[in-house]
């Protein structure tokens, strides 16, 4: 058994003897079937190379592009999910202007205001040497109406006419305090009471042509 197994060994190696490479198609069996076998791997090497190499990347294209839209995806959920808390604080916000909206006196309260303010002076004892409204500053929300306004009295007469102003119903914001002893020991004030009201469809209507006039010439500016 041995023996026969190295006569066809011995067979087997001879034919891989004085090969002409040339001449391919006169080679015994065996150099001619692993020839084969081996050409059959190169083209299978190649078809690779060329055909399923290109399909990877197709394949590696297509993975970044669905990664890609997982994104996206993602970040339109989350759009999404903070889309009730965005509508709950616009809300507030919405809220939170009303009410200060009808803090704001229209043009006919404005006196009623004025004179509350007075008011809470003299209900302290506080003399006042100066008492002028000046005119209307319009905002675009709101018109602001400074009060140049001098008292005098003691020093908790002062403080607590301003904290009555503070807790009016309406708003004023007491401005550029000023405060001297008097002669007598007292204390004098000077400040600016600035009261605020609502504007009237008149103002509005300028507010929002002048807002716009604003906004076209900025469009039309240089680039």
């Amino acid at each position: 058994m041995a023996l026969n197994t190295e006569i066809n060994l011995a067979d087997l190696t001879s034919q891989f003897r004085g090969l002409n490479l040339n001449e391919p198609e006169t080679w015994p069996a065996a150099p001619r079937v692993l020839f084969a076998i081996l050409a059959a791997a190169v083209v299978l090497l190649l078809g690779w190379q060329f055909y399923w190499s290109g399909k990877f990347d197709e394949l590696e294209r297509q993975r970044q592009e669905q990664e890609s839209l997982k994104q996206a995806y993602q970040s339109k959920v989350a759009q999404v999910a903070n889309l009730d808390a965005l509508r709950e604080q616009k809300k507030q916000v919405e809220q939170r202007v009303a009410l200060l909206e009808r803090q704001l006196p229209n043009k006919t309260e404005m006196d009623a205001l004025l004179a509350d303010v007075n008011h809470a002076g003299v209900a302290r004892g506080l003399q006042f040497e100066l008492f002028k409204p000046q005119a209307a500053v319009i905002k675009p929300y709101f018109a602001e109406i400074p009060v140049n306004l001098r008292v005098t009295g003691r020093y908790h007469e002062v403080a607590q006419f301003n904290a009555d102003v503070a807790a009016l119903s309406r708003i004023v914001s007491m401005q550029n305090l000023q405060l001297a002893n008097t002669k007598d020991g007292g204390l004098s004030m000077e400040a600016v009471a600035m009261a605020y009201r609502a504007l009237d469809p008149e103002e509005q209507a300028a507010q929002r042509k002048a807002a716009a006039a604003a906004a076209a010439a900025k469009a039309g500016g240089p680039k």
